[in-house]
């Protein structure tokens, strides 16, 4: 097997708070939302090639090597970008619709080694058409992220040890979206500032989650009976939950606990401020 020429890690990120603060006439929804990326991340690789062509490897490549709606492809047919004569290899270790960016990172990735391979394209991409937090993927920090996630403010987090599950029911991010309520959100406008604050706290998603998904609500809960944990949420639009703790091996025993009473979920014990 030839080895590879170029090759990225794509980190999963965890958000540690989410607002949403309202909806644009475009549809879309401006967010405020602290962002961190995580130790678990798939591997991208390119190797020279007859053609262009993407393949999937990993616990959560899709069925036939297919994913519907390939943010990958959308980086060459949004912008016409003439695709390269590489096969790009994605090995997927990180779960699947479940609110860890999985897709923006591959692609944040994929524009990194377009740029090693002297993409001039990618110097005037508009980064959040492609997919709301590759922006945040292609800056590759922990940062405060704003608007549709075209704006993204570095920050330095605590260092946290995260017990991080995906619940069997998995979250369409479109029908999360679609069952905003903007009514229901009572965010002060003059909080949606670049400085972090106390207001900066929970996920206004769980809201959603909690009345849709009731595999997701019984999880939160047994999430937040660990007696170490600081806080526990939901992270991005769903599925995946988190309980953070500020000692390794506090979260490693509570992924004991966790896979004790519910041995089919996937669990891991990951940590940010990694890079």
């Amino acid at each position: 097997m030839m080895q590879a020429e170029y090759t990225e890690i794509s980190p999963a990120k965890i958000n540690l708070f989410l607002k949403i603060i309202s909806k644009r006439d475009d549809g879309y929804h401006n967010l405020r939302t602290g962002v961190t990326l995580i130790n678990l991340y798939d591997e991208v690789s390119a190797q020279k090639s007859s053609e262009f062509n993407v393949k999937y490897t990993g616990e959560f490549a899709p069925p036939n090597n297919v994913f519907k709606d390939c943010i990958v492809e959308k980086i060459f047919s949004k912008f016409n970008i003439v695709k390269p004569q590489y096969c790009f290899t994605i090995k997927k270790n990180i779960p699947v619709q479940s609110g860890l960016g999985s897709a923006s990172s591959n692609a944040a990735a994929i524009i990194r080694i377009l740029k090693k391979l002297d993409y001039t394209e990618t110097k005037t991409i508009n980064f959040s058409e492609i997919g709301a937090d590759v922006p945040l993927f292609v800056a590759n920090q922990d940062s405060l992220v704003r608007g549709i996630g075209d704006i993204t403010i570095k920050q330095l987090f605590p260092k946290y040890y995260f017990l991080l599950i995906k619940p069997i029911q998995n979250c369409s991010t479109k029908e999360m979206y679609n069952a905003v309520d903007i009514n229901d959100l009572k965010f002060d406008l003059n909080l949606d500032t670049d400085e972090i604050s106390e207001f900066d706290m929970g996920n206004d998603f769980e809201v959603i989650a909690d009345r849709k998904y009731p595999e997701i609500s019984t999880l939160l809960k047994f999430m937040r009976s660990f007696s170490e944990v600081i806080f526990s949420r939901l992270t991005g639009s769903g599925s995946c939950i988190y309980s953070a703790f500020d000692k390794k091996d506090s979260a490693e025993k509570a992924l004991d606990i966790f896979k004790e009473r519910f041995p089919d979920h996937w669990a891991a014990v990951v940590e940010n401020n990694f890079l």
